[in-house]
């Protein structure tokens, strides 16, 4: 129930709303809603008035609360994603609404969701509020925006989740038999995981490129991405790529991954991939962000319910020792690592190097784009799928 006085010192309306007593606003006439909020997006254009904002001393963000905001000084951001993954530019003073969100990202923020509307950042273009805590040398400073309150309506705060398409099924517990993990996807296609050494070694173009070869094999492949930060530039590329079916963890109502509890990023792992894995389907391809020492990433590779799932991984690494030591760890944690290829294969000679000592790992280096081969990608697949 919604209950509404006024102010006695104020024009503010105070609201009782699903046991939380905040202030109302209307919301402003014009707000362009990012990649992040496409879903809530959707629900605020087919029924404005079942909206408004909550703010106050006692609005505490959660991650994945969508709030609406004040662009208030450009800095490294100058675009915001849109729903339809076109680069807004942005203007001082636009109104914008994000989702707040934890972000790692090695190579730009360490950001966090703040305890309050505080002034705080645009942390990522796809739609990610938060509060930067650290940041690459070679970053600008972030974009700064003022939020004007948390989107609202009958229900409460409006989070991500309560408009997603998808959400978790149950999925075998940490340290459950084999057998219960074996049985966790029955009749599963194919799968291959695509990770990397960090963040910009060449995982989303190495997927779409196996993507699009494997697609000229005449096969369906749905690809997808499990974790990381909200964007529409990736599932883009593998739609690029031939994809029939793609999906990432904001198609469940995750704005990011980041500090997840690790039950949930095993879960959405799965879930993910069960949701691409429709009966006609041949291969299903699905990216990890970030790189193998990532906190979530370095122990989803080791749990026994992915390695149970997943069937072969393409690496992409940037250099030669980073591919080496990656495909070590990869084999080292229980994984069959089909080959490496990404930024590295730019360079004949840090592929040379790597050639060297990999072969001895019975691993190929193969550059990027000859992934759109039909017959070198098929060959990444496992020995059954190509004798049968």
């Amino acid at each position: 129930m919604t209950i509404e006085m006024s102010h006695p010192t104020s024009a503010l309306t105070i609201v009782e709303n699903a046991g939380a007593t905040y202030q109302r606003a209307e919301l402003p006439d014009r707000i362009q809603a990012a990649y992040t909020t496409r879903f809530v997006s959707e629900a605020l254009d087919a029924d404005r008035s079942a909206f408004h904002l909550a703010s106050g001393p006692t609005v505490t963000p959660q991650a994945g609360d969508v709030v609406v905001a004040r662009v208030s000084e450009i800095l490294n951001h100058k675009r915001v994603e849109t729903p339809e993954s076109r680069k807004a530019i942005l203007f001082p003073g636009a109104i914008i609404m994000l989702a707040y969100g934890h972000r790692y990202a090695a190579d730009q923020f360490l950001a966090h969701v703040p305890d309050s509307l505080e002034p705080c950042h645009l942390v990522a273009a796809g739609g990610v509020a938060g509060t930067v805590t650290e940041q690459h040398a070679d970053m600008d400073d972030p974009t700064r925006i003022e939020p004007l309150g948390l989107l609202a309506d009958e229900s409460g705060i409006v989070n991500l989740s309560r408009f997603a398409p998808y959400s978790l099924n149950p999925v075998p517990a940490l340290g459950a038999p084999a057998e219960e993990l074996n049985a966790a996807l029955p009749g599963r296609p194919t799968v291959v995981a695509v990770l990397g050494t960090s963040m910009n070694s060449g995982k989303s173009t190495a997927m779409a490129t196996l993507v699009n070869g494997l697609t000229n094999a005449g096969l369906k492949v749905s690809a997808g991405k499990s974790t990381g930060t909200g964007a529409g530039n990736d599932p883009m590329i593998y739609v690029d790529g031939g994809a029939a079916k793609v999906l990432d963890f904001t198609d469940f109502g995750y704005p990011t991954t980041f500090k997840l509890d690790f039950e949930q990023v095993r879960s959405l792992t799965v879930n993910l991939v069960d949701a691409m894995a429709e009966t006609d389907t041949d291969v299903v391809i699905v990216e990890i962000a970030d790189g193998v020492y990532q906190g979530e990433t370095a122990r989803l590779l080791r749990d026994p319910l992915f390695q149970s799932v997943v069937d072969r991984v393409v690496f992409a690494a940037g250099d030669a020792l980073g591919a080496v030591g990656g495909v070590r760890e990869l084999q080292d944690a229980g994984l069959d690592v089909a080959a490496v290829s990404g930024v590295l294969t730019s360079s004949p000679l840090a592929t040379a190097e790597a050639n060297e000592v990999l072969a001895c790992l019975g691993v190929p280096v193969i550059d990027t784009y000859e992934l759109t081969s039909a017959a070198v990608s098929t060959a990444l697949l496992p020995q059954d799928w190509r004798t049968s």
